[in-house]
């Protein structure tokens, strides 16, 4: 039996980001929407211990945060007639507040609140930290925490941002066409970042299958929307290519289990072929060379289409990251591609990689450099070297799953 902690655990996973959504659509009021959503599940941590989990947990909190956010118009002195207007709306979506989140409809709240998010007026950390808050329902310490400042610094941001929204009469709204392409690279981002933040949890085990789904969910939306874009193809077929992955990737305990050791047997064949299916849409509409989504779901088809860990075709792998490192500087494709090369032409070459990456302190914070430079000392035999590496990344990993496995390594190259 779920115990009340749980359960409004798994309420503000899957209601946060809706409950938010809503709020602001109807009040146009970005703080008053995330404020009254956090009372409404401050209420339920006090009240479901003593009360009992209600049935329906999307409309009780709804319910409190209904009320939270028309005391607070009254309050402030809001029209009555726009009070009413708010209450009737927000009554009228109680009738509606725990419908499947899969439904397909363009006019959809989220892919509003994507849209905001990622205006070409805000800054591109502004909209990453944003969606972060917003969207993924990170705390703010926790946004402060993935972009290395402080959590008083990054509040003063977050009100920035909300502020500008405000005052330069940012549309709650998908755009039209015609403004679609301005806005799709920052869209694109932001569907993935909250992809991967459910797929690599930042707190806890390693999977949020609640943020993985609302990531296919708008990616689904936004393929519908633009079926000819051949990044938002390759976005859709690079996130259902580990999708189909998943339920593979922890065993029954919720330990990590790492890709070569994972059973191919019990991944989803039907989301892997759509995904391959849409992964060939994509690159025939790529006139000009595949983009970043689209060479990124190439290389997760290949992991995900070999028969066997060992039949996978790295030097493939090898050769579509050298095209995504063309076009896309970024230190985590540099790793990645380290870890290919590693595969593909011994850990002693990936490795001099690594080293160099390191040398030049770009991600000097992230847990999986040195993860990777320890994972390929212990296949080198190199053991002592293999656990100073595991500690620095055990010092810098924030992930529970990811914490036990790379302990569990550590465990084994000091065991003798």
């Amino acid at each position: 039996m779920t115990s009340p902690d749980d359960a409004v655990g798994a309420a503000f996973a899957q209601e946060w980001p809706r409950l938010v959504a809503l709020l602001i659509r109807v009040t146009g009021d970005w703080a008053l929407a995330e404020d009254c959503a956090q009372d409404a599940f401050v209420a339920a941590a006090r009240t479901w211990p003593r009360d009992g989990v209600p049935q329906r947990p999307g409309a009780w909190l709804l319910t409190v945060a209904r009320r939270r956010a028309l005391d607070r118009l009254r309050r402030a002195g809001t029209e009555r007639r726009t009070v009413e207007e708010v209450a009737v709306d927000l009554d009228r979506r109680l009738t509606s507040a725990d419908e499947p989140t899969s439904r397909d409809d363009l006019g959809d709240d989220r892919l509003r609140l994507v849209f905001t998010c990622c205006h070409p007026a805000l800054s591109p950390e502004t909209q990453v930290a944003l969606t972060l808050r917003t969207v993924c329902g990170l705390t703010v310490e926790e946004v402060a925490r993935a972009f290395g400042l402080a959590e008083a610094a990054m509040s003063k941001r977050l009100v920035r941002a909300r502020q500008k929204i405000s005052t330069a009469r940012i549309p709650y709204r998908v755009p039209p066409a015609h403004a679609l392409p301005e806005r799709l690279g920052g869209v694109l981002a932001v569907v993935y970042l909250l992809f991967t933040e459910g797929y690599v949890a930042t707190r806890g085990g390693l999977l949020r299958a609640d943020l993985t789904a609302e990531a296919v969910r708008l990616g689904r939306l936004l393929a519908t929307l633009m079926p000819d874009e051949p990044e938002v193809l390759g976005l859709l077929a690079l996130m259902l290519f580990h999708d189909a992955r998943r339920t593979s990737r922890t065993d029954a305990a919720g330990r990590l289990v790492p890709l070569d050791q994972q059973d191919r047997s019990a991944w989803d064949v039907a989301l892997a072929e759509e995904a391959d299916a849409l992964l060939s849409r994509a690159r025939r509409r790529s006139g000009d060379g595949p983009g970043p989504y689209t060479l990124q779901a190439a290389i997760a088809g290949e992991h995900t289409t070999a028969p066997s860990a060992a039949a996978t075709d790295w030097e493939a792998i090898v050769a579509s990251y050298d095209e995504l490192a063309r076009t896309t500087a970024s230190p985590f494709v540099a790793l990645n591609r380290a870890i290919a090369v590693a595969m593909a032409h011994g850990p002693e070459q990936g490795l001099v990689l690594v080293d160099g990456l390191a040398a030049e302190g770009v991600l000097d914070a992230y847990h999986l450099l040195p993860a990777t430079r320890a994972d390929l000392l212990r296949r080198l035999g190199r053991d002592d070297e293999a656990a100073a590496a595991y500690r620095d990344a055990l010092r810098l990993v924030t992930n529970d799953a990811e914490r036990e496995h790379l302990a569990r390594r550590l465990a084994e190259v000091t065991a003798g």
